[in-house]
C-alpha cells in the first residue's frame, strides 16, 4: 500500500516541534523605555537569537550600545537615525529598509524623529554603555524574555528595564 505525499508530510513534520505563531496585529505591546514599546516574537536559549517589534515614539531613542552579535532591522514604519545619521557616517533609514549591523559596533544612539515600528533581530546581546563605557545593561535573549514575561503575566505594571534609552523623549 502506497503512502501520499500528505501523509508522508505530516509524519515527517509529526517529530519536529510545533511552528510558532505570533498575532502581532492583536498582540500586547509592553513598555520596553521612555517612549518605546515591544513585542517579542522569539528569543532563543539555544542560540542566543531573538526577535522583536519595537514601536517608538516619535522623539525617543535607545542609548548608547553595542552589538555582541550581529543585529539586523527592517523598518515597517517611520524614521530611524542610526548612528548620528548619513553626515556622521551613520544612516537615516524610512519604511522599507532593511539594515544589518555587524558584530562589534557601537551606536551613540539610534534616534526615532517619527513614531516607527521596526521588526528587529539579533544574534547575540547588546551591551548598553554610559559614556564612559561603563555597562548599564546586558539585552540579550533572557532579559526580552523576562520583560515580556513578567509584563504579561503581572497584576501590576512593571517597570522597564533601566539604562536602555537616552533622556531625548
Amino acid at each position: 500500500m502506497s503512502v501520499s505525499r500528505e501523509e508522508r508530510d505530516a509524519a515527517h513534520n509529526a517529530e519536529l516541534p510545533e511552528s510558532h505563531v505570533v498575532r502581532t496585529a492583536t498582540g500586547k505591546w509592553v513598555d520596553w523605555g521612555p517612549g518605546i514599546q515591544m513585542q517579542l516574537l522569539r528569543a532563543s536559549p539555544e542560540t542566543g537569537h531573538w526577535s522583536c517589534l519595537f514601536k517608538c515614539a516619535a522623539g525617543s531613542s535607545f542609548g548608547r550600545h553595542e552589538h555582541l552579535g550581529p543585529g539586523e532591522f527592517f523598518v515597517l514604519k517611520g524614521k530611524i537615525v542610526v548612528r548620528g545619521g548619513d553626515e556622521a557616517g551613520g544612516a537615516v533609514t524610512t519604511t522599507g529598509d532593511y539594515v544589518l549591523e555587524p558584530n562589534g559596533v557601537i551606536h551613540n544612539e539610534n534616534w526615532f524623529p517619527e513614531e516607527t515600528i521596526v521588526f528587529f533581530s539579533n544574534n547575540g546581546p547588546l551591551k548598553f554603555l554610559d559614556e564612559n563605557d561603563n555597562v548599564t545593561f546586558i539585552c540579550d535573549w533572557r532579559a526580552v524574555r523576562d520583560v515580556d514575561l513578567a509584563a504579561n503575566t503581572a497584576k501590576d505594571p512593571v517597570a522597564p528595564p533601566k539604562g536602555l534609552s537616552d533622556k531625548r523623549a
